[in-house]
């Protein structure tokens, strides 16, 4: 299937875009990066060279996706998030060969203009609120939110929050393993 990449935006000669995606205004996509299919990269969008992004990803408006960011398939990045990808920037001071890698597992959402500071991981399924801060990794199907980020439940697989602890069944019908640590789908 054909992609959609709209006249302005840039894509770099080496960048691999797969099928059916779709490339919205003034998007800049680097040269090295590999972007999966049937994904949505929403207007203003920049994608640098040592990024990986899986396939249904959705990445919405004003999101920079800076070097060793990887993000898994179906994740979703609300308007305006953040990466990172240097934990201790500084002007004067070029610290590329520090990069962190950053990983968003399957599923994961980032919520409109959440932080995530390098070197951590995204487990699968959970979800940052809108506005968190996210400094550490997060588990599967965690729900995080605030500055920073704490984790204030558990989120299924469909986005409902999940109450309770033992096994829990969503309005969805999904059901669940939960306990004070870890929440696992059965």
């Amino acid at each position: 299937m054909a992609n959609t990449i709209h006249p302005t935006a840039i894509v770099d000669d080496g960048a691999q875009i797969g099928d059916n995606t779709r490339v919205w205004h003034w998007t800049h996509i680097c040269s090295g990066a590999r972007i999966g299919d049937n994904c949505s990269l929403g207007q203003n969008v920049f994608v640098s060279n040592d990024v990986i992004i899986g396939n249904n990803v959705k990445i919405q408006n004003n999101v920079s996706v800076y070097d060793a960011v990887r993000l898994e398939d179906d994740v979703f990045c609300g308007p305006s998030m953040v990466f990172t990808n240097v934990y201790n920037p500084r002007s004067a001071i070029t610290r590329k060969n520090e990069y962190r890698k950053t990983i968003v597992k399957r599923g994961a959402t980032l919520g409109a203009n959440c932080t995530i500071v390098c070197g951590i991981t995204i487990g699968e399924y959970a979800f940052v609120g809108a506005g968190g801060v996210v400094n550490r990794d997060v588990p599967n199907f965690a729900l995080m939110t605030g500055v920073p980020a704490k984790q204030r439940g558990w989120m299924c697989v469909c986005g409902v929050q999940l109450k309770g602890q033992g096994n829990v069944t969503c309005q969805c019908g999904a059901s669940y393993m939960i306990n004070e640590t870890t929440c696992e789908q059965r």
